[in-house]
């Protein structure tokens, strides 16, 4: 089992009040599995989304990535861990303008302390997997969106992690873009990724293979595809 989480409540305090978000949320995924989490904006799947990347801690409950206690790391360990364990993709990309892709894609290597004539392999190699061999030393504003969402996913894989979180992945792209994003998720599900994918978009979520709604803060499991 990859991702473990039992009785989750988030609260968040507005002046006196306390508002939950996450009220008792149970989810577990095992590893290679493809879980979508679909969800109405004010649902709280990027509360959810938040935690499960360890962005955040909930109020209560446990939870157990790879085995490790959430609730007992540091900051500074769940950092570590983020580096090593959780690859993120994100509506918008979050790619450094001045950089070619191959440095974009770097990234999480240089802050792992790996050398830079490695890097530069490693990168090439999880460019060519999503598909961008021949766009190595591009910039993003010489790549179309789905190109740069391609960049985004390369970065996101070339540490192998654990987990692919992605949030609203296709958000920002032309519906032929996002085909060929939810067709490479797919690919790299295929390849043994374990994907899990927030997104408000019905069609986004049957493509996995298994969908749980998120409503009020609650789970509900929906229909296998």
């Amino acid at each position: 089992m990859i991702l473990n989480l039992q009785n989750i409540f988030k609260t968040y305090q507005q002046d006196k009040l306390e508002v939950p978000v996450l009220k008792d949320v149970c989810l577990t995924v095992d590893e290679g599995e493809y879980v979508a989490i679909m969800g109405p904006s004010g649902s709280g799947k990027t509360t959810l989304m938040n935690i499960i990347g360890c962005l955040d801690k909930p109020t209560s409950g446990t939870y157990e990535l790879a085995g490790e206690d959430i609730m007992k790391l540091k900051d500074r360990e769940l950092s570590d861990l983020r580096l090593r364990r959780i690859g993120f993709v994100f509506q918008s990309f979050h790619l450094m303008p001045r950089e070619t892709a191959a440095e974009n894609v770097s990234l999480p290597l240089s802050y792992a302390g790996v050398k830079k004539k490695e890097r530069r392999q490693l990168a090439t190699a999880a460019l060519e997997r999503v598909g961008l061999g021949d766009r190595v030393d591009f910039r993003p504003t010489q790549l179309s969106g789905g190109q740069k969402q391609r960049v985004a996913i390369a970065r996101a894989i070339v540490n192998n992690p654990t987990i692919l979180l992605a949030d609203e992945p296709t958000g920002a792209l032309d519906s032929k873009s996002g085909e060929q994003i939810m067709q490479l998720f797919q690919k790299l599900n295929e390849e043994g990724v374990t994907v899990v994918m927030i997104t408000h978009d019905q069609k986004v979520a049957l493509r996995a293979k298994r969908m749980v709604r998120i409503i009020d803060g609650e789970i509900f499991e929906g229909e296998e595809e």
